[in-house]
């Protein structure tokens, strides 16, 4: 009898059935508060009326329009439509199906474009697991061992990590630019380098947000030696962090993404994906290098047209930004009466919790417990980070006050029965 991949390991125990919000219903009936939203994908909460609709109407007319073949509508109106919350400078779109493969047509377009090789990735940072993606990824050893040798032409440079290394901020800041610096001047000659590709805020490395000066720094180091600068946007864009983008937090205004990648939230659960540039850059990719079987599938624009119509419509991103302050706030007041908790940090509704121990070393095995816990008492979530000691909270943008209270309430009984069994 046929089964599953013995690992594809379910990090929780549901069996669902159907979703509905901020919702899960499992096959025995019971109602779960769902804060992983898919991995940040349900961005307008589970079948959302109007994302519902639009799909059963495009399935009706027509379901697969090969781009490269033919073009369709959605497709179209969902480029032109994307364009009102794209920076300015980024006119031209591409469309795939997951992030990998915008990451992966990121670089390709990077070096083609600046007719060199390497890239510079950042430490914790999650491409994706294809083999080129993960080569840039070091979030954690099992997306990458036993698979090599990784796609050459990779550098890597420190993130600022502040909590990792123990420093304030700004030291850890200083510290990421001058290795960067170094490892330009030892590993990666400028004239050598085709792109930086980093994550606005760090997700399966941990939810690390990083700030104004590290971007900056980045994009005047990129101006400097020629390179590209590729923002990978998977994760914290369509409204996750309580800005559209999440490098508005940081650089709100003025051109900084040479190209800019997105997925997840996108589509409401649809695949789909995006890189964005400016026509000019895009031009320059070598004819044939761009295609795919399934990209910019018709159901899946559709899918993606409602979405930002929903998140502008219903004030996402503004909610978002509410709620999350919400949410960090109450994680923060949670770890203080926990001392297992280390640090809480995040942007909009992209929070996260990190266990430690005594010594202040992580602690994945109380994060695992705290999960778990939280699961048996109908919160879903999710435990990200380079040993699995991070516990991420990513509920759908539609998540209101109501529903971030019941969801901090179970969280704290969580944490406090796993600090319990581990006592």
């Amino acid at each position: 009898m046929t089964a599953l991949s013995p690992q594809l390991k379910q990090a929780t125990p549901v069996l669902a059935e159907r979703g509905e919000g901020v919702h899960l219903y499992g096959a025995d009936g019971r109602r779960y508060l769902d804060f992983t939203a898919g991995i940040g994908v349900t961005s307008t909460g589970h079948c959302h009326p109007r994302v519902v609709a639009a799909a059963q109407r495009q399935v009706a007319t027509l379901i697969h329009g090969q781009y490269t073949t033919v073009m369709h509508r959605p497709l179209l109106e969902l480029t032109d439509r994307l364009g009102e919350f794209l920076p300015p400078t980024l006119d031209s779109v591409f469309y795939l199906n997951s992030g990998s493969e915008a990451v992966e047509a990121a670089v390709r377009l990077a070096r083609h474009a600046t007719g060199r090789q390497n890239i510079v990735a950042f430490h914790g940072g999650f491409h994706g697991r294809t083999m080129g993606a993960g080569a840039l990824t070091t979030s954690a050893n099992k997306f990458r061992a036993g698979i090599g040798p990784m796609m050459p032409g990779v550098a890597l440079a420190p993130f600022p990590t502040a909590f990792r290394y123990g420093w304030p901020q700004e030291q850890t800041v200083d510290f990421a630019l001058n290795e960067l610096d170094y490892l330009l001047a030892t590993a990666t000659a400028p004239d050598d380098t085709a792109a930086f590709i980093v994550e606005p805020v760090l997700g399966e490395g941990g939810y690390v947000p990083a700030d104004e000066r590290f971007l900056r720094g980045l994009r005047e180091r990129a101006d400097r030696i020629g390179a590209l600068l590729i923002l990978d946007e998977v994760q914290t864009g369509v409204g996750r962090t309580g800005r559209f983008w999440g490098h508005q937090h940081f650089v709100p205004q003025g051109p900084l993404a040479d190209i800019l990648i997105t997925a997840k939230g996108l589509a409401s659960g649809f695949p789909l994906s995006a890189i964005a540039a400016s026509r000019d850059l895009m031009a320059q990719a070598r004819p044939g290098s761009q295609g795919g079987t399934y990209g910019g599938n018709a159901v899946a624009c559709a899918a993606a047209l409602a979405t930002l119509e929903v998140v502008a419509q219903e004030k996402l991103v503004e909610n978002a930004a509410e709620q999350g302050d919400r949410l960090i706030a109450g994680l923060r007041a949670v770890a203080e009466r926990n001392k297992a908790i280390g640090d809480v940090r995040g942007l909009g509704l992209m929070c996260a919790s990190e266990f430690v121990d005594a010594a202040g070393k992580p602690d994945p095995a109380t994060a695992a417990r705290a999960q778990q816990e939280a699961s048996a008492r109908g919160l879903l979530l999710l435990t990200c980070g380079a040993t699995g000691n991070v516990v991420r909270m990513i509920p759908p943008l539609v998540v209101d006050a109501g529903q971030i209270d019941e969801g901090l309430a179970l969280w704290e009984e969580s944490v406090e029965a796993a600090v319990a069994t581990d006592a």
